[in-house]
């Protein structure tokens, strides 16, 4: 009958088209990477990332202990080289300050300054020190301009008594005869640091000549003398500072 033959034929054709749906399913399927395929990939990526960075962290680590050295070296090397006071390192004989640390150092350190044993000398070996001088005694004879060169190339001159202490101070360290910076000039006594004579102690005996030195073995009050200038004496230097 019509309807039967028009059922088988619907029958027959519905298996057509499964099949042409099948087949593309399979072809998708087939081209999608399974889950394992997937992981392996990620698991080299991670290796791959965790051992660029820990190089990147030994190099890092090497440089900073680098940075460190040289900074513990220069460190020592400051702390080494830096001293309060420089080293003084002239022969006793030298006439000639020692290039010490300047007073208000001395004083702020120190501020018993001067003590027995300063860590700041002030003056060079060999010279006193009264005040805010350096006086120096010298051991051997010279004439009176020679003193005075002699003095001046040390940086200072022969003394100049302008105080009472000055001049005690000078009569008991001293055992001779000493030239000091008095000199007569157009009928005038005169300092070689151009300072006005105020204050004398000369002997009252009668002497002739045009430069002044000092008795260290007469009384403080009265061992002024005057010589001639070429005659020979021990002399008196003086360095203020």
């Amino acid at each position: 009958s019509p309807d039967v033959s028009i059922f088988l034929s619907l029958e027959e054709a519905e298996p057509d088209h499964y099949e042409k749906l099948q087949s593309p399913s399979e072809d998708f399927y087939a081209t999608v990477p399974t889950q394992s395929t997937v992981k392996s990939s990620e698991g080299k990526k991670a290796e791959g990332s965790a051992g660029l960075y820990r190089l990147l962290c030994l190099i890092l680590t090497v440089v900073c202990l680098i940075l460190l050295i040289l900074v513990l070296i220069l460190g020592v090397k400051l702390q080494a080289g830096s001293r309060v006071c420089a080293p003084n390192d002239r022969s006793e004989d030298q006439l000639g300050p020692s290039p010490t640390c300047s007073l208000d150092e001395c004083q702020s350190r120190f501020p018993n300054f001067p003590v027995k044993r300063p860590a700041c000398q002030q003056c060079a070996r060999g010279w006193l020190t009264f005040g805010r001088s350096c006086f120096f005694l010298s051991t051997t004879r010279l004439t009176w301009p020679e003193s005075q060169k002699n003095c001046s190339a040390s940086g200072g001159s022969l003394a100049v008594v302008t105080s009472k202490s000055v001049q005690s101070f000078l009569t008991k360290k001293g055992k001779m005869l000493y030239w000091i910076g008095l000199k007569h000039d157009n009928s005038t006594w005169n300092w070689v640091n151009d300072s006005e004579l105020l204050q004398s102690y000369w002997t009252e005996a009668a002497q002739k000549g045009d430069c002044a030195y000092l008795n260290s073995g007469h009384p403080e009050e009265k061992n002024w003398g005057r010589a001639s200038c070429e005659a020979s004496a021990y002399f008196i230097c003086q360095l203020q500072f």
